[in-house]
């Protein structure tokens, strides 16, 4: 499976690095505070989120880092390290292919700052450059409009709606899913740099 340097890595606002044991109350809170937002869209945030349920994810994430599944990073501001902003992940859908997909979050009280934005630039960064990947995915829940306005700046190109994907809480969405190839990266990255996002 491929592998990543744990090191950190920066974007003009943030660093983004791997989860550690300790973050599990900071993840906590930032969770707590978000809810009535991320439970409209996410699986893992529509029932009683809980310490032990942070917890369990920071161990799932340091693990799936060891083993080449997924690579989630944690987004935090240098001047308060502690705080969690929100998270960026990037995992393989198919090895042989270099196809991944990248999915994020960010806490309520960080939303409209373009936080996604920026780390997901970085993320794409990751993937194309460090990973070698040939297409990046972004699978957004038809009504998340600030998730879809991140696609729509970083330059991926709508590709169509998956039907009832995800059961969220009693309801089934339909997803919309957005494409980026490496050679439209190659482009998009110099409007990164001058968006300062990168």
């Amino acid at each position: 499976m491929p592998q990543l340097d744990s090191g950190p890595r920066h974007t003009p606002r943030f660093t983004l690095r791997p989860f550690r044991r300790r973050d599990t109350a900071a993840v906590y809170d930032a969770v707590k505070e978000s809810l009535p937002e991320l439970r409209k869209w996410l699986p893992w945030a529509a029932g009683n989120y809980t310490r032990p349920t942070a917890q369990h994810y920071v161990r799932d994430s340091i693990s799936a880092w060891n083993e080449g599944r997924a690579w989630d990073f944690a987004i935090r501001r240098p001047e308060d390290p502690g705080r969690h902003v929100g998270n960026v992940s990037i995992w393989f859908t198919s090895t042989p292919n270099l196809v991944g997909e990248i999915g994020y979050w960010v806490r309520t009280s960080e939303t409209g700052r373009s936080v996604c934005t920026e780390a997901t630039a970085r993320a794409l960064q990751i993937a194309f450059e460090e990973l070698r990947l040939h297409r990046v995915a972004l699978r957004i829940a038809v009504g998340n409009l600030g998730s879809e306005r991140v696609a729509e700046k970083l330059g991926f190109r709508f590709e169509g709606t998956l039907r009832e994907e995800v059961k969220v809480g009693h309801e089934w969405l339909d997803h919309t899913v957005w494409g980026l190839l490496e050679r439209e990266w190659w482009v998009e990255r110099e409007r990164y740099r001058e968006q300062a996002w990168a």
